[in-house]
């Protein structure tokens, strides 16, 4: 494996002092040579410079073509698992346990360079658990990650003989120079630098960088049969200050008592917060949004300092899995309309999240257009019956019944099919009666009443026109489905060829209006009107790339954004900082784009997200696999730096 064609020369790289000459030129030599040992120890006594070493190595692979490091974890109180959500997270797939992080390292195609400082200082949490020694790190994940061909490292070891078994490998050794001081402040010396506020609490907001750091690595070696570490987890001041990764770490002993219900909470919430987030309303944020509906007392605590983020949390639904959200059109009051586990559609409010009852308000036929045997007819009786939706022989001419489902806000008792095998994956509504779905065996099909045959005309020949046309043609199988619209709804949809397809569903078209965005199948899509009547339709590919195409022109002739990852949600809508487009990636990171300035902001959510869902007045409901989630967006501040 070669990783340059050309070896560094030692004078085009930083300036080095000259008892570090001999030593980084081996370390060079080692880095450019991919065929060489493809682990490289750099050894040396507390002080001598080893660090300063990995880090000049770093410093002169930037904007040099040839040798990239594609990872640097520095070490120091990581366990198997807060390292695994970091190298996870600079590779680009987000944070990840130590397995699903092996299996997607063993299938990247990089050949990979790692930096990895301070290994001799791993390990965080109880010094009679494993987690504490850095061993463990080593056997767990290290080991199995250099098991992998295509994937080298350099190694901070200290004095110890950690990795020292491993076959072939490269030795840096700096010696016995330096300062050997390894003594530990005790707790209550690093109390005792963490300023007070007015009332005598500790303000962990003005503590040295290097007291939040270490002060429960302290408390958990004070012999007060654990009270100093129980007062610092009942502090949500500590939490949103303190170091993530040794909380991470003792809060996975379940021996210690913790206040409420803070483990199941930070457990949620620790992959994100153990990255570097050095904004505490953004922490702040981030404990509060895994809070919201589990932790009453630590969410109306974080409640202030979240508030004054850019995004906070203002509602969760963690009750019963949800998913698909979309917003209904029209109407005074936002109402989304979701999927629950057994298929059955809900509508809810959407500044709330509160249920609204079950969607639909008499029989619905479903039709089904996935092309092939897939192809479904429904009967659901009256005008609402819809006839098979696949053409020739698809259509099977099943009948389905009806079910009732309890009672709706207004009042009225629904009916609505509810067959076993139907699972939306995507929702296109018309109005909270009526949609279009995207079910999960990708048929596209009809949700429609009885009392509203024109809803059934028209939904029954969009999945017509997409179950004919995918029995022609292979490439036209749907394979993705949006909405767009408040007032005028749409239905955009998005197929295996790249082509995307934009529907009205307040009005009967017999075509769609049509163009070819992407070379690879369509993964996500949506559209918003804006205020001057542009119609502006979003798309993404499997390509990683995400397109723009105004509905009256040719679409953009370069992508949008142009990513790695799958985009696996889109969502837009016309705000007052115009429109805003909402992209949910693979690996974890939400982008909110203002689509005219192309200005761009990462919100680091708790995980990835399945859909989304935007209003104009900037509340982001998010899909994952916790439930639903809503978010409020602050477009006032969104955008600055």
């Amino acid at each position: 494996m070669t990783v340059g064609t050309v070896t560094p020369d030692l004078a085009s790289w930083p300036p080095l002092d000259d008892d570090k000459r001999a030593p980084g030129q081996q370390l060079l030599d080692w880095a450019a040579d991919g065929d060489g040992p493809r682990l490289c120890l750099v050894r040396g006594a507390e002080g001598s410079g080893k660090s300063a070493l990995l880090a000049w190595l770093l410093a002169g692979t930037v904007g040099r073509p040839g040798l990239t490091v594609h990872a640097t974890v520095p070490s120091e109180g990581l366990t198997t698992e807060s390292f695994a959500w970091e190298l996870g997270r600079q590779l680009g797939y987000g944070p990840l346990s130590p397995d699903r992080l092996l299996d997607q390292v063993g299938a990247d195609e990089r050949p990979l360079l790692l930096l990895v400082p301070d290994l001799h200082r791993a390990g965080a949490g109880p010094a009679d658990l494993p987690s504490a020694a850095p061993e463990t790190l080593v056997a767990e994940l290290l080991e199995p990650l250099l098991a992998i061909p295509h994937l080298r490292a350099a190694v901070e070891v200290g004095t110890s003989g950690l990795l020292a078994a491993h076959g072939g490998v490269e030795v840096v050794d700096l010696g016995e120079g330096g300062s050997h001081d390894t003594g530990q402040d005790s707790y209550a010396e690093l109390a005792a630098a963490v300023p007070r506020t007015a009332d005598a609490r500790p303000d962990w907001s003005r503590a040295p960088e290097a007291v939040r750091r270490h002060i429960l690595d302290a408390a958990l070696r004070t012999d007060d049969q654990g009270a100093a570490v129980r007062g610092l987890l009942a502090d949500p001041g500590f939490l949103v200050h303190g170091s993530a990764t040794a909380l991470t770490a003792a809060l996975a002993d379940e021996r210690i008592p913790v206040p409420g219900r803070l483990r199941e909470v930070w457990r949620r919430a620790a992959p994100e917060l153990t990255a570097y987030h050095t904004d505490s309303a953004e922490r702040a944020a981030l404990l509060h949004a895994a809070a919201v509906g589990t932790d009453p007392d630590l969410t109306e605590y974080l409640r202030p300092l979240a508030g004054q983020h850019w995004w906070s949390t203002v509602w969760a639904r963690r009750d019963v899995p949800l998913s698909a959200p979309a917003l209904v059109p029209g109407g005074e009051e936002r109402k989304l309309l979701a999927s629950d586990p057994t298929g059955r559609l809900r509508t809810y409010d959407v500044g709330s999240g509160a249920s609204l009852g079950a969607s639909g308000g008499g029989a619905a036929g479903l039709g089904a257009s996935g092309g092939g045997a897939a192809g479904l007819g429904a009967s659901g009786g009256g005008a609402a019956g819809l006839g098979a939706s696949g053409g020739g022989a698809a259509g099977l001419g099943a009948s389905i019944g009806t079910v009732s489902d309890g009672t709706v806000s207004d009042g009225t008792v629904p009916t609505i099919v509810r067959p076993a095998s139907v699972r939306p994956r995507s929702i296109a509504p018309r109005d909270a009666r009526s949609a279009l779905l995207l079910d999960r065996s990708d048929a596209l099909l009809p949700l429609v009443t009885e009392d509203d045959p024109t809803a059934a005309f028209t939904l029954e020949r969009i999945a017509e026109h997409h179950g004919s046309a995918a029995l022609a043609e292979e490439d036209s199988l749907v394979t993705a489905l949006g909405s767009g619209g408040t007032g005028r709804p749409y239905a955009v949809v998005g197929d295996r060829g790249g082509t995307v397809h934009v529907w009205s569903l307040g009005e009967y078209q017999d075509v769609p209006r049509s163009c070819r965005v992407h070379e690879q199948p369509v993964t996500a899509v949506t559209c918003v009107d804006t205020a001057d009547g542009l119609t502006l339709t979003f798309s993404a590919g499997a390509d990683g790339s995400v397109r723009l195409w105004e509905t009256s022109a040719e679409p953009m002739p370069v992508p949008v954004q142009q990513r790695r990852y799958r985009a696996t949600a889109l969502s837009a809508a016309d705000t007052p900082a115009g429109p805003v487009l909402a992209v949910a990636w693979s690996d974890s990171e939400l982008h909110l784009w203002q689509v005219f300035s192309g200005r761009v902001r990462v919100l680091p959510w708790l995980r990835g997200c399945d859909a989304l869902a935007l209003t104009p007045e900037g509340l982001l409901v998010l899909a994952d696999s916790e439930g639903l989630h809503g978010v409020r967006l602050r477009f006032d501040v969104l955008w600055e730096r």
